[in-house]
C-alpha cells in the first residue's frame, strides 16, 4: 500500500467537517467520562487496526466501563462494554444531529448515563449551535474516511519511531479531537511562565516547558495537510534556523511560530519518511539547543536506556 496517499483537502473537506463534528461528540464524553491527567492526556484517541478508539472509559464516575470506536473499515461507530455487549451504527447517512442524538440513545441503552457538559463544537466556525441541532454538516465519502485513517495510521508510526530517540517526559502518540490533528510532545522538566489571563484549557497543556511535533491534514488557516513543530515557550531567534527538507518553512501564527513541512512536500522526496524524520530531528535539535535542553541526557539511541545494553558490543 502506498506511503502517504495524495489527500488534498479540497477533496473530502465536507467529509472532514462532518466527522471533525462526530469526533467532538464523542471526545467531549471521553473528556466527561475519565480521570484527568496532565496536558489533557487522558482526552485524545489512539490509533486502532480499523479506526480510531476513545479507550476504556466509564467505571470512576459510576458509569460501567465501555469504549466508542470509529471503525473506518466498515464505516460504523462501535460502543462496546466491558460485559461482552456491544452495538454500533452506521457513520455514512448521518447529520451531526443524528449522530448525537443516536449515540447518546445507545449509551443510554447500554446504561450509560454521560452528560456532555458543552453540547457544541469547541473552536470551530459553528461554536454556538448545539451538536443536537446541526444538521448542516452530513456528508461522509466511505473512500475519504478510510484514506484519512490509512494517512494517520502511517505517519503515526512514523513519529513513533521517531519518538523512541528520547528518554525523558514525553507524551503518547495520540489524536487530538477538538483541533483533529496527530500529536507527540517532549517536555524539558521546567515549569513554564503563562500569563494570568490564559484560560485554563490552554494553561493546562502548556504548562511544562515543551517542544511538539505533529500531523494535520489541514484547515482554513493553513489549506493543504502538513507535518509540524513548535516550542513553547518558543526560543528567541528559533524562527531564523533552517528548516529540512527544502519544501519546509515557517508560518507566523498567532505570536509566534510554527515549522510545517507541507504533507506534498514530502511525499515528493525519493524517501518521504525520511524526509519526516529528518524534518522532526532537525527542529528537535535546534529547538533545543536554544532552549538549552540537556540534548545528550535525554539522548536514547535505539530506544534503549539501559546503559550495558548500549553499551559497545553488547
Amino acid at each position: 500500500m502506498e506511503l502517504f496517499p495524495a489527500v488534498p483537502l479540497a477533496e473530502w473537506r465536507d467529509t472532514k467537517e462532518t466527522l471533525h463534528r462526530f469526533a467532538q461528540i464523542v471526545g467531549k464524553i471521553r473528556l466527561a467520562s475519565s480521570v484527568r491527567r496532565n496536558h489533557w492526556w487522558n482526552v485524545p484517541f489512539h490509533l486502532t487496526g480499523r479506526g480510531l478508539t476513545s479507550r476504556p472509559m466509564g467505571q470512576v464516575d459510576g458509569n460501567p466501563v465501555f469504549t466508542i470506536d470509529f471503525d473506518f473499515v466498515d464505516h460504523r461507530l462501535v460502543v462496546a462494554m466491558l460485559d461482552g455487549r456491544t452495538v454500533s451504527f452506521p457513520l455514512f447517512g448521518q447529520s451531526v444531529a443524528s449522530f448525537h442524538d443516536e449515540l447518546l440513545a445507545t449509551l443510554a441503552a447500554l446504561d450509560v448515563r454521560v452528560e456532555i457538559d458543552v453540547p457544541r463544537p469547541y473552536r470551530l466556525p459553528d461554536a454556538t449551535r448545539p451538536f443536537a441541532k446541526d444538521t448542516e454538516h452530513a456528508a461522509y465519502d466511505p473512500v475519504q474516511a478510510n484514506r484519512y485513517w490509512r494517512v494517520l495510521s502511517q505517519v503515526a508510526l512514523v513519529l513513533e519511531e521517531f519518538s523512541a530517540g528520547f528518554s525523558g517526559k514525553a507524551s503518547p502518540v495520540h489524536q487530538f479531537w477538538h483541533s483533529l490533528d496527530l500529536a507527540y510532545t517532549r517536555f524539558s522538566g521546567r515549569e513554564a511562565d503563562q500569563a494570568p489571563h490564559i484560560d485554563p484549557v490552554t494553561r493546562e497543556a502548556y504548562s511544562r516547558e515543551l517542544i511538539s511535533f505533529g500531523f494535520w491534514l489541514g484547515d482554513d488557516t493553513l489549506g493543504e495537510p502538513a507535518f509540524y513543530a513548535y516550542a513553547a515557550p518558543e526560543p528567541a531567534a528559533l524562527a531564523a534556523e533552517p528548516l529540512v527538507p527544502a519544501s519546509a518553512r515557517w508560518v507566523a501564527l498567532g505570536g509566534s511560530h510554527l515549522a510545517v513541512l507541507p504533507y506534498d512536500g514530502a511525499r515528493a522526496q525519493s524517501d518521504p519518511r525520511a524526509a519526516v524524520l529528518a524534518f522532526y530531528e532537525g527542529f528537535y535539535q535546534a529547538a533545543a539547543a536554544h532552549a538549552d535542553w540537556d540534548v545528550a541526557g535525554f539522548a536514547c539511541p535505539g530506544g534503549i536506556t539501559d546503559p550495558q545494553l548500549r553499551a559497545p558490543g553488547a
